[in-house]
């Protein structure tokens, strides 16, 4: 054995199996965990973990970095959360493979599925690839601060085997099936580790054209699914409304078979169906039961968006004064808004805009987010209670919440996962035996949401914080964000703390864990703007052995490569 590069002494091991945590030091050479025990010799650096978890380092496995990747070699903020490998290449969208003159039809598209702005993704991308294959090999000449793992994305593949005829959503005929069942194939074999689609509404272009791939044929995912089963590896994932429920499973379960391959789909529970998600449960674990492989990926809390003066989405968007001032910088509507008469004309009006666009009145479900941030609020906290409570209107709490202070106040909307006013639902899914911990999004929606950090929150909340009920061992919260989601996508090099598995490896210091508060700032391409949130309490984040965060400060390590395919232990 050749001597340590690294040790870390004196810590908890939590090793990602499930297991009790037991103390122990922990060697590193060459980029793998060499012994785990006593008596370890001197490493050229050690670190004194006492009083800290020892964990696997995080695997966020629903991720959209897809253009961040090419611009970036920090996967923040899912790298700033513990996360050590994130995929990308979810919801069927993407930017390989593309021709030419389909830039601005992708640009277009993750803009609206992903909330990723034009300007952005225009100034950002160098498009120095034209294949799926070529993608991943101007990912691979970069370095990160994580490992990076992509799929293949069907919009962008349907687009480019059919042209304009598969933007239009036209069927696919058996040339252009097999086209795309052969390209999904190259791309497998290139390294991808999966494949990824979209059969939702809410899946838009920007100038709001549906998804390409929402009423995408069975004879089309049946190609790919052999596509799939060929090249033998990679898994199915899928985003789906569930409208028809029993026929939307019953496809994926012969997607299932027809390729060989495991099958993952978005799990949330909706307002307009609370108790729909555990139906579908119920379907999906008889799934297994049957030999098929089908999981549901949740999300640790609920899927929200935040409003802010400063954000993309705020109450006031959809009133005709404040549209005349939204072009504004910063500074200057928010000293406009400050004027007493335009607030006073600003409140009297009404909302101009779609029912959708209209939830960002919705003061019943409506919560000031606070610091740290509370995603777990008492319906006594929100703007509808406390404007009874102060007997104003919600609109003038909410105004004057926004306008006071720097003007940078956030309000916390939750969308699903909240039909009863708590988490309940969520303890639920987390812990069911089908499930993964994902849905994190990193990367996009980058102007109403930042829910990377639901990997901290997973052990703030669930092991620790939370008031309403009974709490999870950190060492399963551990398993939930390390081994499963590494096994899941077939990278059993990773995800537990063992001789000859891959030095990937968070240090923790339990007690002080906390998430800060969401944050806008402007370093993406042309000056974009983006929500970010960091975490305290994360005293070092190793990849491949090498340390690349310590008490949350980038080191300028950079050891995180591209993934091609799944590996052995």
């Amino acid at each position: 054995m050749s001597s340590p590069s690294l040790v870390i002494r004196n810590g908890t091991i939590v090793d990602g199996s499930g297991g009790d945590p037991y103390e122990a030091d922990l060697a590193v050479a060459d980029g793998k965990i060499t012994a785990i025990g006593g008596d370890i010799p001197k490493g050229a650096e050690e670190i004194d973990a006492r009083g800290r978890l020892v964990t696997p380092g995080f695997v966020d496995v629903h991720t959209h970095y897809d253009a961040q990747v090419t611009w970036s070699d920090r996967l923040s903020p899912s790298s700033w959360n513990g996360a050590t490998t994130v995929l990308f290449g979810n919801c069927g969208v993407g930017f390989a493979p593309c021709r030419e003159d389909q830039h601005d039809m992708l640009i277009n598209l993750m803009e609206g599925v992903e909330d990723i702005p034009e300007v952005v993704l225009k100034e950002g991308l160098p498009w120095n690839w034209r294949s799926f294959p070529d993608f991943l090999d101007a990912i691979a000449a970069r370095s990160y601060d994580a490992d990076v793992a992509a799929q293949v994305p069907h919009a962008a593949l349907r687009v480019y085997v059919m042209g304009q005829r598969g933007a239009d959503r036209e069927p696919a005929t058996e040339q252009d099936r097999q086209r795309m069942a052969e390209l999904t194939l190259e791309g497998m074999r290139a390294g991808a580790l999966g494949f990824s689609t979209s059969r939702t509404l809410n899946h838009r272009s920007a100038d709001g054209k549906h998804i390409p791939t929402l009423r995408a044929e069975e004879a089309e995912l049946t190609a790919i699914a052999h596509g799939m089963r060929e090249a033998g590896t990679g898994w199915i994932q899928i985003v789906s409304d569930f409208e028809d429920q029993d026929g939307e499973i019953g496809l994926f379960r012969r997607l299932a078979k027809e390729s060989s391959r495991p099958v993952t789909i978005t799990l949330l529970q909706s307002d307009a169906r609370p108790g729909g998600w555990r139906e579908l449960m119920t379907q999906i674990d008889e799934a297994n039961d049957e030999g098929l492989r089908i999981t549901a990926q949740v999300r640790s809390r609920p899927t929200s968006v935040l409003l802010g003066l400063e954000l993309s989405q705020n109450p006031f968007m959809g009133r005709p004064s404040y549209k005349r001032i939204a072009h504004l910088p910063f500074p200057e509507r928010l000293a406009q808004l400050r004027e007493p008469e335009f607030r006073a004309r600003i409140l009297a009006e009404a909302f101009e805009g779609s029912r959708r666009a209209q939830r960002v009145e919705r003061w019943d479900r409506m919560y000031p987010l606070g610091d740290p941030p509370d995603y777990e609020p008492s319906a006594d906290s929100s703007i509808a209670a406390r404007a009874a409570r102060e007997g104003r209107t919600p609109e003038e709490v909410v105004y004057d919440l926004l306008t006071e202070g720097d003007g940078r106040g956030i309000l916390y909307l939750p969308v699903t996962n909240y039909a009863g006013g708590n988490l309940d639902v969520v303890r639920e899914m987390i812990s069911a035996p089908n499930t993964l911990i994902g849905l994190g999004d990193g990367g996009a929606h980058v102007g109403i949401m930042c829910d990377a950090t639901a990997t901290s929150y997973t052990l703030t909340h669930w092991t620790r914080d939370r008031g309403r009920g009974a709490l999870f061992p950190v060492s399963w919260a551990i398993k939930r964000l390390s081994a499963d989601n590494a096994a899941a996508i077939g990278l059993n090099d990773r995800g537990v703390l063992r001789p000859g598995m891959k030095a990937d490896i968070n240090i923790v210091d339990y007690d002080k864990l906390r998430l800060r508060r969401p944050e806008i700032v402007y370093d993406l391409p042309a000056g974009g703007k983006r929500l970010i949130q960091r975490t305290d309490g994360f005293d070092a984040t190793i990849v491949s052995g090498a340390v690349v965060y310590r008490n949350g400060e980038a080191t300028g390590a950079l050891p995180g490569r591209l993934v091609r395919g799944t590996r052995a232990a």
